[in-house]
């Protein structure tokens, strides 16, 4: 496609400019931000996949790009381009929607319900309509008209329809044609290459009886589609179909493993499946490894530094109305899958999908080998998931799921003499091949599981830090209202006889540099300190790593699946409240030991909201700074970053009273500096000096992150009884 063309195009849903994602089976291009509604629809609906890093097939690519620049989207926004579509109150969403709900909505709407696709005329009897526009598709993929077979297909017209007055399917007819980009959209909704017609010929043979070798070559590679997508993901490479290789196997290289009589059980289970149930599962299996393929390359390519909050998270598979729910609940299990776990299972179905295809017995099963096993790169949250905690109700399928992964255990441990690639390579190639092969592979898998996992605390951070921010924008708007509201007439003194009168009414009424020490932090300080990040270290009291009642309140929203867990959880916990009462914490609500202060009385004096919220504004500003390090893996900026916060930690502590009166805010204010202690000691530990070599860069960053959360999620609190006791 040329750069005008690409520059020219918009994102079918609303409109943005420059979109990069595609849906394959709706034929339109789609921008981040629908993507994620797209995928949340489940790959029943739509089938995305990016433009720029996702492999495609040549053809494949050139069936879509050919769709959106027919106008394929008008089929799905038919009614939409009717004028009177506008007296109804129908509207295409625009780029300045927010995703919820605006964007999902008429997304859901438009591909989901079809609510804006050409209806034709009611007709009593639904199988004759579906089998007409079936004979309508049948005439038409003779020709090269793309956008009139997927309206027919839209409607209802079936790809694997088998013509009885011709003997054969539309995918024959578009064979025999050498049409190409017919047999991509037939394929794509469905249409099996290998189907024979009334003569016992497939669209294979046909293709290459017209000598369209291209296209019988494709047809090959769909027919095989589901192994060659599973192999790929496993080591990054496809068979050689022209060749008359079909299948690769791939080996975990882990000789540690044991053959228990529990996997060989396992094993024999899975043999024994029907082929119609091995299908379902291996369909079921090919739908997770789009999710995790989707998943990684939609963590790689999103603009962490924007820090977008409202895009959706498919932790996994969406449910298909289509399926049972015994089914729909197997299939969303499979997250759970760890990467060795999920390998395994996806090396046994690879297995015995040969097995069942060239007829061979159980007991018989050669496999070609291939050495090189990528690292599965998209485990995300799923993994930190409780796996004691049962994820629905009793399900049938449980035991089995549990047989299959200790099954593909059982089948990694293979001879090194064994026949490796029905004799295309030496048992001494594969020795040499596998030895020079297994160090970098490790570093490699290691590697790229650092690189997740510090992806999704990143991405968890940046969502929590966009929602503070567009919080405090709300809160600041309100807070221009009540700011003449505080009571000015009472004054602060300090009780250890500091000169300095806390007047919210004149503090609120001027600009107050985030730096200032002079006239916010003096009373906090024993005559003589100096206000440098430092000694402000030793001030700051250490607090236990667990989440308060009012954290879980305030920080973690219910999830909409029984599956999810949350930190908070530890609250509940005996020793998260040994450590609470362990702990020096706030000593007097105060940020140093108090002298003098311990018969002063609570106070109910809160700083204003304008205050609390500029403070916290600094504080959300250097911790995005603190984030951008960890992305860009520039740990030596750490600790300055950390010493930033800090300070504006301090400052933000000290708005607020020594002692006091309200529980809230006294935890609140105990989280905030007892986490920027926390930060500031494991940002150290990125010292060259200090460092050593067992220093784990990547524990100290997970550390660092979520200290940082911590400091955003208490600022958060402050803001908000801040307000809200200004208010009253």
């Amino acid at each position: 496609m040329s750069k005008r063309q690409r520059s020219n195009e918009v994102c079918a849903d609303c409109s943005v400019p420059d979109p990069h994602w595609a849906s394959i089976n709706r034929g339109v291009l789609i921008c981040d931000e629908c993507c994620s509604v797209h995928r949340s629809l489940g790959r029943h609906l739509s089938q995305v996949r990016h433009l720029k890093h996702t492999p495609w097939p040549p053809t494949l690519l050139q069936m879509v790009q050919t769709l959106y620049n027919n106008g394929a989207n008008s089929i799905w926004e038919h009614s939409l381009l009717d004028p009177l579509s506008v007296m109804s109150g129908k509207r295409k969403a625009n780029p300045q929607d927010k995703v919820h709900p605006n964007k999902t909505d008429f997304i859901r709407a438009k591909y989901q319900m079809l609510a804006f696709v050409h209806r034709l005329p009611c007709r009593d009897d639904d199988s004759v309509t579906a089998k007409d526009l079936s004979k309508q598709l049948h005439s038409s993929v003779r020709t090269g008209n793309l956008e009139t077979c997927l309206r027919l297909l839209s409607l209802g017209a079936q790809a694997n329809f088998f013509n009885p007055e011709k003997g054969n399917t539309p995918l024959h007819v578009a064979a025999k044609a050498g049409q190409i980009l017919q047999a991509e959209l037939l394929a794509v909704y469905g249409a099996d290459p290998g189907t024979p017609d009334s003569n016992g010929k497939t669209p294979i043979d046909y293709a290459r009886k017209g000598g369209h070798l291209e296209l019988a070559d494709r047809l090959v590679e769909i027919q095989h589609e589901l192994t060659d997508r599973l192999a790929f993901y496993l080591c990054g490479r496809k068979p050689d179909h022209k060749n008359g290789q079909h299948y690769i196997i791939p080996q975990i290289a882990d000789s540690s493993l044991d053959v228990s009589e529990l996997a060989k059980a396992a094993k024999k289970k899975l043999q024994s499946l029907s082929n119609h149930l091995f299908e379902e599962l291996a369909m079921d299996v090919y739908d997770e490894v789009d999710r995790r393929e989707t998943d990684a390359v939609w963590l790689a390519t999103q603009n962490h530094s924007t820090l977008v909050t409202e895009t959706t998270v498919v932790p996994f598979l969406p449910v298909n109305p289509e399926y049972s729910s015994t089914r729909n609940q197997g299939r969303q299990k499979l997250a759970r899958f760890n990467a060795h776990e999920f390998a395994t299972l996806v090396i046994d179905i690879l297995s015995d999908a040969k097995r069942r295809q060239q007829g061979n017995s159980v007991s018989v099963s050669k496999e070609n080998v291939e050495l090189i096993l990528k690292s599965i790169t998209s485990q995300h949250s799923n993994e930190s998931q409780d796996n004691d905690q049962p994820d629905y109700d009793s399900v049938a399928s449980d035991e089995d799921a549990d047989l299959e992964s200790a099954s593909s255990k059982a089948n990694r441990k293979k001879s090194m003499d064994s026949d490796l690639s029905d004799g295309s390579i030496t048992i001494q190639e594969f020795l040499d091949v596998k030895n020079a092969l297994m160090a970098s592979e490790a570093k490699i898998q290691q590697l790229m599981k650092v690189n997740n996992n510090l992806s999704d605390e990143l991405r968890i951070m940046q969502k929590k830090l966009q929602t503070l921010q567009s919080e405090n924008t709300t809160l600041r708007r309100q807070a221009t209202t009540n700011i003449y509201q505080i009571q000015s007439g009472s004054e602060y003194t300090d009780p250890s006889n500091h000169a300095l009168k806390r007047r919210p009414s004149a503090r609120a009424s001027r600009p107050m540099s985030m730096y200032e020490t002079g006239s916010v932090q003096k009373p906090y300080l024993p005559m003589g300190e100096v206000t440098c990040p430092e000694e402000s270290i030793a001030r700051l009291q250490p607090f236990p790593l667990y989440a308060t009642k009012l954290e879980k309140q305030n920080s973690v929203p219910d999830s909409d699946y029984d599956n999810a867990v949350s930190y908070s959880d530890l609250d509940d916990t005996g020793s998260g409240r040994k450590g609470r009462q362990r702990s020096a914490g706030w000593q007097g609500e105060g940020s140093v030991p108090e002298t003098g202060d311990t018969d002063a009385d609570p106070s109910s004096v809160l700083p204003s909201t304008e205050d609390v919220i500029r403070k916290t504004e600094q504080i959300t500003k250097n911790i995005q700074e603190l984030l951008r390090a960890a992305q860009e893996n520039k740990h030596d900026s750490y600790l300055p970053c950390s010493e930033r916060i800090h300070v504006a930690v301090t400052e933000m502590a000290a708005l607020f009273p020594k002692k006091p009166r309200s529980e809230m805010v006294r935890t609140s204010l105990r989280l905030l500096t007892s986490s920027a202690y926390r930060l500031q000691s494991e940002c150290k530990k990125t010292i060259p000096v200090e460092s050593s070599a067992t220093t784990d860069i990547q524990l100290v960053t997970q550390q660092v992150i979520q200290c940082a959360y911590d400091i955003a999620k208490a600022a958060k609190q402050l803001v908000t009884i801040t307000t809200k006791e200004n208010n009253n």
